[in-house]
C-alpha cells in the first residue's frame, strides 16, 4: 500500500496514453482526466498513514512526503477542473495535454519521496520534461508560445546541469548520495567554501522550479507565452515539489551553518525585492503573477532557512495557501479568456458587474497573495517571518515586511480594476461572463478555502509539524 498512489498515477498516465492514441470526441480526454485526478486525491489521502523505505532506501514514504502528495493531488484536480476543457490548447492536442500533465504530476510525486540524490534528479527531470512539452502546445494564433517553450527548455537544461554539477561536488566531499547520510554531515559540508558552493549549485535545479533569484529569468516570459491552463500548473505544482526537496536537503543542519544561511538569506532578499519591484509596472496579469511568484519564492525560502520545525511547517503552510490563491486567480483568467488569450488589467474593468463571483474570487485571491488577513496568505507570511525572527534574522524580517507593503500596491491594483468602470474613452467589455455549475462551485470553493485556511491555520500547521517529526 505504501506505493499505491504512485502505482495508480502510473496506471492513470497509461490510460491517458491509450486515450491519446485515438481521436476522441472533444471533452472525452478531459472527462477521463477529471475522473482520474479525483481518484488520485482519494488514493493520496488513503495512503497518508503509510510508512515505508522502498528500493533499497532510496525512496521514503512517510507523513512528510504524503502531506506534499496530497497537496499535489489536490492541485492536479483543480488544474484539470478549471473550466470546460482546455481553451488555450488546440483541440487535437487535448489528450496529449492531459497525458503530459499527469506525467509531470507523477514526477513531482516521486520527487517528494526521493531520499537519494540521483533519485531526486531523475524525478525532477521527469516532472520537468513533461512541462517543457506543454508550453508550445498553445493555440497556433499566438506567436510567443514557441519562444517561451524554447526558453523554458534552455533555462531548465542549464539549471539541471548546474544542479548535477553541484551534486558531483557534494558527492566528492561526502562520498555518498543518500540524503540521511548527507544530513549528518551537513554542518561540516556547509562550513567549507567548496561545500557551500556545491550545496548551492546542487539546489539550483530546485531554485529554478521555485523561481528563486537568480534562477528566475524564465518566469515572466513563460507565464506570458504559455496557455492559461499550462501557466496555472507551472505556477503552482512544481513549487510544492521544490519546497519539499529543499526541506529534505537542508534538514535541521541548515541552521548550524552561518555561511549557508547567509547565502539563502541573500537569495531570499533579492527574490522578494526584485520580484515586487518588477511586478509594479506590469499590465499583463500572467506576467504580473510571474514576477509575483519570484517574490513569494523568497518568502518560502525565508521559512526554510530558519532551520527549525516551525519554519519548515510555516513554509509548507505557505505553499499550500499559495496553491489555492494562485489557482483562484488563474481560474479568473481562464474564465475571462474564451479563446485562451492573455488578460490585462484593462480587461478586468467592470468585472464586478459582468461576473460578481469572479470579481470576488479575484479579490480574495489577490488579498491572500498580498498577505491581508484573514486569508491564508497572511497566516503564511506570519508563520515564516516569526520563524525567521526566532532565529535572530531581524533584518530579513524587516525587508520582508517592506516587500509585503510593496506587494499590496499591485495586488490592490488588480482588485481596483475589477471593481472600477473603464477609463474615459475605453469601451467596457460587453456582456456578462457566464459560469457553468462547475465554475460556480470552483469560485465559491476557492473563496471559502482561502478564508477558512487563513482563519483556522492551527490544525493545518499542527498536521505539518507532526509530519516533520522525522527531521527533528
Amino acid at each position: 500500500m505504501a506505493f499505491a498512489h504512485e502505482t495508480y498515477l502510473c496506471l492513470a498516465a497509461l490510460a491517458l496514453f491509450f486515450v491519446s492514441l485515438g481521436t476522441p470526441a472533444p471533452g472525452v480526454a478531459r472527462r477521463w482526466a477529471l475522473v482520474l485526478a479525483a481518484v488520485g486525491v482519494v488514493t493520496a489521502v488513503g495512503t497518508f498513514s503509510s510508512r515505508a523505505d522502498l528500493f533499497h532506501g532510496t525512496y521514503r514514504v512517510d507523513a512528510f512526503s504524503q502531506s506534499f502528495k496530497v497537496l499535489i493531488a489536490i492541485g492536479y484536480l483543480l488544474a484539470v477542473a478549471l473550466g470546460e476543457g482546455v481553451r488555450g490548447i488546440n483541440r487535437e492536442h487535448e489528450p496529449e495535454y492531459y497525458l503530459f500533465l499527469t506525467l509531470s504530476v507523477l514526477g513531482l510525486t516521486f520527487l517528494v519521496s526521493g531520499v537519494e540524490l540521483l533519485t531526486l534528479y531523475i524525478a525532477l527531470e521527469l516532472a520537468s520534461y513533461a512541462l517543457y512539452i506543454l508550453v508550445p502546445l498553445r493555440r497556433s494564433e499566438y506567436t510567443h508560445q514557441v519562444e517561451a517553450g524554447i526558453k523554458y527548455v534552455m533555462f531548465g537544461a542549464v539549471a539541471s546541469g548546474i544542479s548535477l554539477f553541484g551534486m558531483s561536488y557534494v558527492f566528492g566531499m561526502a562520498h555518498t548520495t543518500r540524503v540521511d547520510e548527507l544530513l549528518r554531515m551537513f554542518p561540516s559540508l556547509a562550513s567549507s567554501p567548496m561545500g557551500i558552493v556545491g550545496l548551492t549549485m546542487m539546489l539550483g535545479g530546485f531554485f529554478f522550479k521555485l523561481a528563486l533569484f537568480p534562477f528566475h529569468f524564465w518566469t515572466p516570459d513563460i507565464y506570458q507565452g504559455a496557455a492559461n491552463e499550462t501557466t496555472g500548473v507551472i505556477a503552482t505544482l512544481p513549487k510544492i515539489g521544490a519546497v519539499a526537496v529543499l526541506i529534505r536537503l537542508t534538514g535541521l543542519g541548515a541552521g548550524e551553518s552561518a555561511g549557508f544561511v547567509g547565502v539563502l538569506t541573500v537569495l531570499a532578499v533579492l527574490s522578494m525585492t526584485y520580484g515586487n519591484l518588477a511586478a509594479l509596472v506590469q499590465t499583463d496579469l500572467k506576467r504580473l503573477l510571474g514576477f509575483s511568484s519570484i517574490s513569494h519564492a523568497g518568502f518560502m525560502v525565508t521559512g526554510i532557512l530558519s532551520g527549525t520545525v516551525a519554519g519548515y511547517a510555516g513554509a509548507m503552510y505557505y505553499v499550500a495557501g499559495y496553491l489555492l490563491m494562485n489557482l483562484a486567480l488563474f481560474f479568473v483568467i481562464y474564465t475571462l479568456a474564451p479563446r485562451g488569450e492573455n488578460v490585462s488589467l484593462d480587461d478586468l474593468r467592470g468585472l464586478h458587474r459582468r461576473a460578481p463571483l469572479l470579481a470576488f474570487t479575484l479579490a480574495v485571491g489577490a488579498f491572500g497573495l498580498a498577505g491581508i488577513p484573514p486569508t491564508a496568505g497572511f497566516a503564511g507570511k506570519f508563520f515564516v517571518l516569526t520563524a525567521a525572527l526566532s532565529r535572530g534574522n531581524l533584518a530579513l524580517v524587516i525587508i520582508a515586511a517592506l516587500n509585503t507593503a510593496i506587494g499590496v500596491f499591485y495586488y490592490l491594483k488588480m482588485v481596483k480594476a475589477a471593481y472600477s468602470p473603464p477609463e474615459e474613452g475605453v469601451a467596457e467589455p460587453e456582456g456578462r461572463v457566464g459560469l457553468s455549475p462547475v465554475g460556480q462551485v470552483l469560485g465559491y470553493g476557492f473563496v471559502l478555502s482561502i478564508l477558512l485556511v487563513g482563519a483556522l491555520p492551527g490544525s493545518i500547521v499542527g498536521l505539518f509539524r507532526r509530519a516533520l517529526d522525522w527531521v527533528a
